[in-house]
């Protein structure tokens, strides 16, 4: 056999991309994924714990199916405790009561967190508005002013819809250019004109306007306008405990196969969703990726150390996502910081800004790179605390010892610190991880002793 047909069998041999993609397909741990997607609104039989808020969203929005106006509506409570979910699976049933009655019942909602100005927002509800009814938005992003967009926006509600709600997701995000103190944020401007649309004649229906966000002062902040028209009715959302969370995992569970869960999966992912405030997004990503885990190690079930290892990548996910946009120099305040609570000895809850910045010192003398002085050190970790990394507090340490900052990691301190070495520019940290820990435990020491 030649050397040119010994190469042709060994290729007939190996399988092809297709065949290598199909392998191992059938073994899914999934029945139905959908059920454990973010964006999927689901039955209202999956829906636990929110029985009040439920009853609070079918009164005020019940008007709408008998030809009258709703209240606008302001839901509000933490982050995965089911405003948006409870909105549009109500929304969802007045559409289908509304299309067996004839009646045109329209449901534009945006996302807010994303949105930069007031005229991005405005054009986002004219390209939603459109996008439901299957046509061209009509005008253009840029070269008309927003009112025209504005008009433009109107003009789809009169035209298509009898009554409409308007649902602003993470409204409180909407800030705007706010070129002075004085000037009102965008989400201001935007309740105002909304909620007065149907008052001025601009919209000929019905009009309801939600708002939904993570901050209970939200309407504090708003202009003394927008407050008198949008005059919300409130729903509060207060977090999920630990069983209510596996309540709604269960309530998912044909997500998986029948025998493709072993039980102490949910009650652990309940666990782990608890620690964080009660989310129940996060409990829903965390057993769509112990399933997605548990399928690239070609399991048939889903075990505790899947839904483990599901909790570390969502940690480093999280933490990656937050820090690959911070400087090198806030970085590496962060790491300092992170270092003194993953390699001290002494058990500390929290990290004080001396001891901090004096690992930075040295760090910053280890990778010879620029040192900045501790009040910059200090305003860093301020900017990290408004951004959710750490929390920030002053501590008084004893009589005679002063009132110290200090901070603590919202997440995981071991996690932030690995996220954080996959810098280049701080990958040396790791070679040189024992002479880190002595300079953290001189530093901790020399702290104590004061």
């Amino acid at each position: 056999m030649s050397e040119g047909e010994e190469q042709v069998s060994v290729d007939d041999d190996q399988q092809s991309i297709q065949e290598r993609l199909q392998a191992g397909t059938h073994k899914s741990v999934f029945r139905d994924k959908s059920l454990v997607e973010p964006d999927t609104i689901i039955d209202e039989n999956r829906i636990v714990g929110r029985d009040d808020q439920l009853d609070d969203i079918i009164t005020y929005l019940r008007p709408s199916i008998q030809g009258d106006r709703p209240p606008n509506m302001l839901l509000y409570g933490p982050s995965g405790t089911g405003k948006s979910l409870i909105i549009n699976a109500v929304c969802e049933q007045i559409v289908e009561i509304s299309d067996s009655n004839g009646q045109r019942f329209g449901v534009v909602e945006i996302n807010c967190q994303t949105i930069k100005s007031h005229d991005r927002a405005v054009y986002k509800l004219v390209e939603t508005a459109a996008d439901s009814i299957g046509i061209d938005p009509g005008v253009p992003r840029k070269g008309i002013s927003t009112d025209e967009k504005l008009d433009r926006l109107y003009e789809l509600i009169n035209d298509n819809f009898d009554s409409v709600i308007i649902i602003l997701d993470e409204i409180d995000l909407l800030h705007g250019r706010r070129r002075g103190t004085d000037e009102e944020p965008a989400y201001s401007r935007l309740l105002y004109q909304l909620s007065r649309a149907e008052k001025l004649g601009k919209i000929e229906g019905c009009v309801s306007v939600a708002a939904l966000t993570n901050d209970p002062g939200f309407m504090e902040d708003l202009d003394g306008r927008a407050e008198s028209s949008f005059n919300p009715q409130d729903v509060a959302f207060p977090d999920y405990d630990a069983n209510q969370l596996r309540s709604i995992l269960r309530r998912r569970r044909d997500a998986f196969r029948e025998d493709a869960l072993k039980e102490d999966v949910i009650p652990l992912i309940a666990a782990f969703a608890a620690q964080s405030h009660g989310d129940a997004r996060k409990a829903i990503d965390l057993f769509r990726k112990a399933g997605e885990i548990a399928n690239r190690n070609d399991a048939d079930v889903v075990t505790e150390p899947h839904a483990r290892n599901a909790q570390e990548e969502f940690e480093k996910d999280r933490t990656l996502t937050q820090i690959e946009g911070l400087s090198t120099q806030k970085k590496l305040s962060l790491y300092a910081t992170a270092a003194v609570q993953v390699y001290a000895d002494e058990d500390i809850d929290s990290v004080p800004g001396t001891v901090g910045f004096a690992v930075y010192e040295y760090l910053t003398d280890l990778l010879d790179t620029d040192e900045k002085s501790r009040d910059t050190y200090l305003r860093y970790m301020n900017e990290l605390d408004t951004y959710g990394m750490v929390t920030s507090e002053r501590r008084s340490r004893g009589f005679g010892r002063g009132v110290h900052k200090e901070y603590t990691f919202t997440d995981d301190p071991d996690v932030v610190a690995e996220t954080l070495r996959e810098d280049s520019r701080l990958s040396d940290l790791e070679a040189d991880e024992d002479l880190v820990r002595s300079v953290v435990n001189a530093q901790v020491a020399d702290f104590l002793s004061k």
